[in-house]
């Protein structure tokens, strides 16, 4: 073990990452006084700008009341679309949209209020950019007194035995702690050092990311178009505006991208329809490969993985970031809970529960989605069928319906306390 006089920072957990999981975990665990040091590679004035990540994200309602029980919801609120319906078809270029759908009303939940998590009239969630995310969580990691962050800068290794943590930087310096997190991403570090294998694969898609202004209003509608190259959704923003999560087949995503913005905004306009009205580009396109990855598993000597670095997930569902914010109000609460039993927050037993915690539905939501990838992006007409077959049956079964919406909303399971409104 290192000589106390060899360490220069001191903190109950060292994360690797301050992307948006890991800001989110310093934030969560500062709730409960529970010290927390962020290594983040990018200079954090960069990150929450548009030119770093033009992405949005589907916020899930469970996911909105974690970031609400942090208090960081308040600074995201503003900027946030709430979804208020979502519609699900099938279709093609030449074709058009199938007649057989799928159509998510959040005003059909109304009679589970009273289970005291979906309250009267909530949405299904929010679309929100990236950006405004990480601003907001940014904010508030710089104000909490419990987390310190060193950014731009580099772990050169990091050490885990029985007794603890020792995190090296680049610069040389030395972080003592009880519990290593990784938040660092798909790669992750942490993880290939640790030994932790995973499922990791490409997708032979990539997405393409762009937003677009419309005539008419979007009233909160969100639509998720399957096409043969992929799926492509429309999620609505604040004002007239919609962002589009475009999945093409990557052979054609060069080519598509290369266009001006005139030709690009014909292709985008003849999947998207005439249902807003005229189109005009509002912003910079981007494009994303897409992947599958799953972690063997979660935990290791003083080591938990959240967010990407366990599981990465195609965009199909929208759901990969709310897996990662379940994660840290999961893991959260084990630290918290153990914390005030006396218990070595690192040790294998607690980290135990959080793998048994969120394994199973994560393990289930990736599966799901990794399937409705490669049924939905195809054009072979049995399959054709059997999926207008399949929304359509959902559509007709009520109590089918609205369990696959509690799934999208997030509030399904073992909920942390966090997602049921309770403090940490």
């Amino acid at each position: 073990m290192n000589d106390k006089n060899d360490v220069d920072i001191r903190a109950d957990v060292l994360i690797a990452g301050g992307g948006m999981a890991g800001m989110t975990m310093a934030l969560a665990l500062s709730h409960a006084d529970v010290r927390a040091v962020v290594v983040e590679r990018q200079a954090p004035t960069g990150m929450p700008k548009l030119s770093f990540d033009g992405r949005t994200s589907a916020i899930a309602y469970g996911s909105a009341r974690i970031f609400d029980g942090l208090g960081v919801w308040s600074a995201m609120v503003d900027d946030a679309e709430p979804i208020l319906d979502v519609r699900v078809a099938d279709g093609n270029l030449t074709e058009g949209v199938s007649p057989l759908f799928l159509h998510y009303d959040h005003l059909e939940l109304s009679s589970d209020c009273h289970d005291s998590v979906i309250t009267p009239d909530a949405p299904l969630g929010y679309i929100l950019e990236n950006r405004t995310i990480r601003r907001a969580l940014a904010d508030a990691v710089e104000n909490s007194e419990n987390i310190e962050t060193l950014a731009p800068s580099d772990l050169a290794s990091v050490d885990r035995t029985a007794f603890g943590v020792t995190g090296v930087l680049a610069d040389g310096r030395r972080i003592k702690a009880a519990l290593a997190i990784g938040a660092d991403g798909r790669n992750s570090p942490l993880r290939v050092a640790a030994g932790i294998a995973a499922t990791d694969f490409r997708y032979p898609q990539t997405s393409i990311v762009c937003t677009v202004a419309h005539d008419r209003p979007h009233n909160g509608v969100a639509v998720e178009l399957f096409l043969p190259g992929g799926p492509f959704a429309m999620l609505p923003l604040p004002g007239q505006r919609t962002n589009i999560v475009w999945s093409e087949n990557s052979e054609l995503v060069t080519s598509l991208m290369a266009l001006d913005d005139a030709a690009f905004l014909a292709e985008v306009s003849r999947r998207f329809g005439d249902w807003l009205g005229a189109l005009t580009l509002a912003g910079p396109r981007f494009s994303y490969p897409l992947g599958f990855l799953h972690a063997e598993r979660y935990t290791e000597l003083r080591l938990a993985l959240i967010g990407d670095a366990a599981h990465a997930i195609h965009p199909i569902a929208g759901q990969g970031f709310n897996m990662g914010l379940r994660d840290v109000a999961a893991l959260a609460e084990v630290i918290v809970d153990a914390r005030r039993l006396g218990l070595d927050i690192g040790d294998a037993t607690v980290l135990a529960r959080y793998e048994r915690w969120r394994r199973f539905d994560n393990t289930l939501l990736a599966t799901m989605c990794d399937g409705l990838t490669r049924l939905f992006s195809n054009d072979i007409p049995p399959l054709r069928l059997a999926r207008d077959i399949g929304l359509a049956s959902v559509e007709k079964i009520p109590p089918l319906k609205r369990l696959f919406m509690r799934h999208a909303m997030g509030v399904v399971g073992t909920l942390p306390r966090l997602v049921k409104g309770e403090l940490l």
